[in-house]
């Protein structure tokens, strides 16, 4: 497709989630009867329009006005026997007769048809179809229960009926005429598939397309809320200016859907960026979770289109849609361009001002539990906290990064600060930004729900019972709601169990809040003087699963301990919390001593203890976008270094004269790579310095805490079969017999049995055992040691 051609309006049925348009008179929704409805309003017509022409007199003489000489006042003929309702069949065969008199002025029904009795058949033909919409409109006004739209209709029926009176067409009046705001929809989606996707293959820029098109022709076909409905969704929003754009939404775009005798324009020709920030939100949620209700009635084309491609392309587009930077939606964005490619390069403005990764460093205090705290992205309610403390809010570590990099030393092989900066300026300049593909895999876990909370669609509250209080309605509220989530979420988990966690005033809950509700939470204990928390209980309902809520919820609480200085995280874990907990930083290998926590957690039969240890140089909210900046910088200068390297020297040419080995470093071009010969360590050729030294190494092995399990060697009777196992045993009382008899004359037989005691201890024993966790961390220690000496290079 040509980079030039515009983003073209597609059918109402594009796709999973392809809406037909409700009726005026739904109340806002999407009604299931709206295409019938349409249907017959054209069928009607139809009908009407090919009735005999005394007949079309009679029905457009009901609206007509007596023409009658002297002063008449009737602005309609009325029939003295008026027919059934509902019609019968048989009365179109009724005969018109043009002298019967009016019920109301006694006046001919001539009288009142005299006007038109030289008009065309076309000029009638659409004087009935105005006629009909009238009928239409009527019914509308009486159905309709919300106040603003019902006023809508009945000045839209006035305008009809008074047209049919005067015999001209209707024309809205209005302070302003279409389009209402430039950009447009349809203007600014073109210009973000131009601005995002230029770079991309014709073959995924026409699913980009695809995608495009499907969006805009929801759009069109979309029913907005009323604005009764937005001001108890939305308290705090600009309701007068939703208001406006609702009424101009219905009286040019919805209602001329159905009344084809007033001018119609689609949605997304005539509104900008103002409309599409009020419905974007929730029209992206229903129309994902109509997608994810109906996939298995998808055609296998166009179900990896729907739910994998089109969640992330309207994540890419929601970002620009609430960005207050964005170029797409500048009237220039275009300027000096008339076709083919657009200069992406000309057009890119520079990107918002990325907030500190970092917290206050204010102190906070834990207590009262039962105070709220929310994201930044909203704010507090204040009948909610008097005092609220905020999740999310920036911290810094006690030392700021900057003055410890002053402090710190540079290293040999550091890169100078000069390139750094450099590479810097690069990767932010927006004219070389790398694009993230729409379809790539690779994107962060918590990346939509970070976008989602920065706009205010969810929140995050800590909160908690308190018995002390006095109580708050709305928290009370969220702690039900935690406990049904939990309770549906974790089936196995007793539900008097799960009550009395959540409402016993030790316990807190992170909880998360979307639309008003809870749709997820983390409920914790806290034991500052032990060092630890322990996790409870860890749930997303199921329907907002697989979106990066878990893994959010679980940085924002890694940020709330941080502040809290309690820095290690301990839970029991089921076989399907396993994988979701190791996703977040836990493992099997508990750093907390048991000594700590043996009588203060509870024990789950049949669960797995996992453990987390915070950093708290760390700002995990925004984890994943320093990663991706790091890849990014990491990028660059492997490029400038392949750029300086790439040279071609000529190929060896000793081989020919029969040389069969040269050393390595003698390869030309080698070194430049950045190649350093292999280190071997450091052999201690004098016996007594290489004994003193293995001695010092092996002490401090043995005085770890971890040490014990291979102290001795192991007795049969503690471990049945362990000799039919390990074919080679050895323990710390061996090596330390062996190193007083000399037999370690070099340093590779003495690390040769230490690695052996590690070996065997995993061979025999399971991952989740206590030896297997004591193994593992001496050594750690034994190799830091070993480093220390200098007998391994570092």
């Amino acid at each position: 497709m040509a980079d030039s051609a515009g983003i073209q309006q597609g059918s109402p049925a594009i796709g999973a989630a392809g809406l037909v348009p409700a009726a005026p008179g739904a109340g806002g929704t999407e009604g299931s009867g709206a295409a019938g409805g349409s249907a017959r309003i054209v069928a009607k017509k139809a009908q009407l329009r090919s009735s005999p022409r005394p007949k079309k007199l009679e029905k457009l003489g009901i609206y007509s006005s007596c023409k009658a000489e002297g002063p008449c006042k009737c602005n309609g003929w009325k029939n003295q026997n008026p027919p059934p309702t509902p019609p019968q069949t048989d009365q179109q065969t009724i005969t018109v007769n043009l002298q019967e008199p009016c019920r109301s002025c006694s006046h001919t029904l001539g009288d009142h048809v005299s006007h038109l009795e030289n008009i065309s058949e076309e000029e009638m033909n659409r004087l009935l179809g105005v006629v009909l919409d009238v009928e239409y409109l009527y019914t509308c006004v009486h159905k309709e229960e919300d106040a603003d739209t019902k006023q809508v209709y009945f000045s839209l029926f006035k305008l009809l009926r008074k047209s049919i009176l005067q015999m001209g067409k209707p024309m809205l009046e209005a302070q302003e005429s279409p389009p209402f705001e430039k950009p447009s929809i349809e203007q600014g989606e073109n210009n973000f598939v131009q601005y995002k996707f230029s770079h991309l293959p014709s073959k995924e820029r026409q699913t980009i397309m695809e995608l495009a098109k499907m969006f805009l022709n929801q759009i069109n076909y979309w029913q907005l809320e009323t604005p009764s409905q937005r001001r108890q969704r939305v308290p705090n929003e600009d309701a007068a200016g939703y208001k406006v754009n609702y009424t101009r939404w219905l009286c040019y775009c919805n209602v001329p859907q159905f009344c084809d005798s007033l001018p119609r324009y689609d949605t997304t020709q005539i509104f900008g960026r103002t409309l599409l920030r009020s419905v974007f939100t929730v029209m992206r949620k229903q129309l994902l979770e109509q997608a994810r209700q109906e996939k298995d009635k998808l055609p296998p084309e166009k179900r990896t289109l729907i739910l994998t491609h089109f969640p992330k392309f309207l994540s890419m587009l929601e970002e620009e849609v609430y960005s207050h930077s964005s170029p797409i939606w500048s009237l220039e964005f275009l300027a000096g361009t008339t076709g083919g490619q657009i200069p992406v390069q000309t057009v890119i403005s520079a990107p918002p001002v990325t907030r500190s990764l970092y917290y206050s460093a204010s102190p906070v205090s834990v207590e009262p539990p039962t105070c709220g705290r929310v994201s930044p992205a909203r704010k507090p309610n204040p009948a909610l906290e008097p005092n609220p403390v905020v999740v999310g809010e920036k911290r810094k570590p006690s030392e700021p990064l900057h003055h410890e990099e002053n402090k710190r030393p540079r290293v040999l092989g550091d890169i100078p600060m000069d390139l750094i900066n450099e590479v810097m300026a690069t990767i932010t300049d927006p004219a070389t930004i790398p694009e993230t593909s729409l379809l790539s895999a690779h994107s962060a876990r918590d990346e939509a729900a970070r976008l989602e909370e920065r706009r205010g669609v969810i929140e995050f509250h800590v909160i908690g019972n308190s018995l002390n209080q006095k109580p708050n309605k709305r928290i009370l509220m969220w702690l039900v709601g935690l406990q049904n989530v939990f309770s549906h979420q974790l089936p196995r988990m007793p539900k008097e169990y799960i009550t009395r966690l959540v409402f016993d005033p030790k316990h807190k809950t992170l909880s998360l809040i979307k639309d008003g509700r809870v749709i997820g939470g983390i409920c914790f204990r806290m034991f500052p003087s032990q060092g630890f928390t322990e996790i409870v209980f860890c749930a997303v309902t199921s329907n907002e699963q697989v979106k990066g809520y878990g893994t959010h919820l679980m940085n924002h609480l890694k940020e709330y301990h941080i502040k809290h200085e309690i820095l290690n995280f301990l839970t029991y874990a089921d076989e399907y919390a396993i994988g979701y907990f190791k996703k977040q930083g836990f493992s099997k290998d508990i750093k907390v001593p048991k000594s700590k926590y043996v009588g203060y957690i509870k024990d789950y039969e049949g669960a797995t203890l996992m453990g987390c240890e915070l950093n708290p140089s760390i700002p995990y909210t925004e984890f994943s976008v320093i990663i991706k900046k790091q890849k990014e910088i990491i990028k660059k200068l492997i490029e400038r270094k392949q750029a300086q390297i790439r040279k071609v020297y000529p190929g060896l040419s000793c081989f020919k004269d029969g040389v069969r080995q040269i050393p390595i470093e003698s390869i030309p071009g080698i070194r430049e790579t950045g190649w350093k010969p292999a280190g071997k360590g450091k052999e201690l050729k004098d016996p007594d310095q290489l004994y003193s030294t293995l001695k010092s190494i092996l002490q401090h092995v043995k005085s770890h805490q971890n040490a014990w399990p291979f102290m001795e060697p192991v007795k049969k009777t503690e471990a049945p079969g362990y000799y039919q196992v390990i074919r080679f045993p050895m323990d710390l009382k061996t090596m330390s017999e062996r190193l007083k008899s000399r037999y370690y004359t070099t340093r590779k037989l003495f690390m040769a049995d230490m690695q052996r005691i590690f070996t065997n201890c995993r061979e025999y024993n399971p991952p989740e055992s206590e030896y297997y966790k004591c193994a593992n961390l001496l050594e750690k220690f034994f190799y830091g040691k070993i480093k220390e000496a200098g007998l391994i290079e570092k």
